[in-house]
């Protein structure tokens, strides 16, 4: 049984930007924002975006040659081998959980401040169980609900910018000091992780309508978040005050407060809901196709390849996801480590960048003649801009957060011992029961009843 292809354009474009597009990053834009000494956080945004597309490029020319929901996988297995191929992809699903736990603190912290009386942790795991049984009853049902949400929320969020901007008559104050080209750096560094996740729509490949909708929705989802982050960044940036914005996990709040006073707290609580949502939507999404297609081909357990008959759903990859995003959820939740796992994310995605564009160079030296339905232009240029630029950027992130640095070092490990020891043994399991497939048939006549 296979998945079913009914996911269009708009769908698409709202999961990719659906991923990126959470609570944690209202904070990370605060941070983007602290990092310039003027109003120049749309500057560091966009350069942020620039980059971000030179990566897209690059997973839309694998992503055409390889249309798997297996992703990245596939990919580094064909450029590579499948131990780099497996370990990175591990690496790359406890990032997407990273996330959400990072998200899950910034989410409570919102609610604890507009709803004291009620316990976020709560809220919480309500809102991860109503996402996971949408996921359940079908790809087009979630979709649906993804569509709605996030556009809903980006055309909130433009409207909380043009308002701030319009009560300044659209006249920002320094809206080119950086502060000098370290902070400049320092804040694109940043700005990335406003950026994460836009290619996790790529295991997607198998339910799309057509394949090149995924290139096409990636590319869109970037240039949507762009502008949408750039104006409300410097909306919030020019109404509150930096430092302040800095200092608090929830500045969007503060922003809102100042606009609309009480309404305007309420309406950004929803909306941070909304963010929130859109995040375990999109992620359960994609995380759980990568998972259901890593056990087809015997990296993981096979029962998590399992689809429901009736859905078309690998609802077993489902809950996979759903306790394991939970589990990391409540820890970040009593552990306030949240900044660490926003670090771990940036430096991770940009570690997988650089892989992507490494994968591409590879395949075009060992396969130049297969088909690309879309190619990265100026040739061999544009995927080593993208190695140089994102190393650099992982490099930075890592170079002052060493607890970042441990925690991704120890993924890796375990990821690599993972490989080493338990997937031979999976695929030695797989093959004995393919033999024992094999006997069974060959003892059956050609009417299908047992020989004598």
């Amino acid at each position: 049984m296979r998945l079913k292809r009914v996911l269009s354009l708009p769908t698409i474009v709202s999961t990719s930007a659906g991923l990126t597009l959470a609570s944690s990053c209202f904070v990370a834009a605060a941070q983007v924002a602290h990092y310039l000494a003027g109003n120049a956080a749309w500057l560091a945004i966009l350069v942020s975006g620039i980059l971000c597309l030179l990566a897209a490029a690059c997973f839309s020319e694998l992503n055409g040659m390889l249309p798997s929901a297996a992703g990245i996988r596939l990919y580094l297995a064909r450029a590579f081998n499948e131990r780099v191929a497996v370990t990175a992809s591990l690496v790359y699903m406890g990032v997407v959980a990273s996330v959400i736990g990072a998200e899950s603190y910034v989410l409570s912290q919102v609610l604890v401040a507009a709803v004291p009386w009620i316990p976020a942790l709560a809220w919480i795991i309500i809102l991860e169980a109503l996402v996971v049984g949408l996921n359940l009853r079908g790809v087009k049902l979630a979709g649906r609900f993804q569509d709605v949400v996030t556009y809903s929320l980006v055309s909130s969020l433009l409207f909380f910018a043009f308002l701030a901007l319009g009560r300044q008559g659209f006249s920002v104050p320094e809206p080119l000091v950086t502060g000098g080209a370290v902070n400049l750096i320092n804040a694109v560094a940043l700005g990335v992780f406003l950026f994460i996740g836009f290619e996790w729509v790529t295991p997607l490949a198998e339910e799309v309508t057509k394949i090149k909708l995924i290139s096409r929705g990636m590319f869109l989802a970037i240039g949507l978040l762009s502008v949408t982050y750039a104006l409300f960044t410097v909306g919030m940036s020019s109404t509150v005050d930096p430092d302040l914005l800095s200092a608090t996990p929830a500045p969007q709040l503060l922003f809102a407060e100042r606009l609309l006073g009480k309404l305007g707290v309420g309406w950004m609580v929803a909306l941070s809901l909304a963010a929130s949502v859109t995040t375990f939507n999109a992620g359960l999404l994609s995380l759980s196709r990568f998972i259901y297609a890593s056990a087809r081909e015997h990296v993981l357990p096979s029962a998590l390849a399992r689809i429901n008959r009736r859905y078309f759903t690998p609802w077993t990859a489902i809950l996979a996801v759903f306790a394991f995003a939970l589990v990391v959820s409540i820890t970040v939740y009593l552990t306030r480590r949240y900044l660490v796992l926003v670090n771990v994310g940036a430096a991770t995605e940009a570690l997988i960048y650089v892989l992507a564009a490494l994968a591409v160079w590879a395949l075009r030296r060992r396969e130049p003649d297969a088909p690309r339905p879309y190619r990265v232009p100026a040739g061999r240029l544009l995927p080593w801009v993208v190695v140089v630029v994102f190393g650099l950027l992982a490099a930075a992130v890592l170079g002052q957060d060493l607890a970042a640095l441990a925690y991704l070092a120890g993924t890796v490990v375990a990821g690599w011992l993972y490989v080493r020891w338990a997937v031979p043994v999976l695929k030695e399991r797989a093959r004995a029961r393919r033999s024992t497939a094999r006997l069974r048939q060959a003892e059956m006549v050609p009417s299908g009843r047992p020989s004598r």
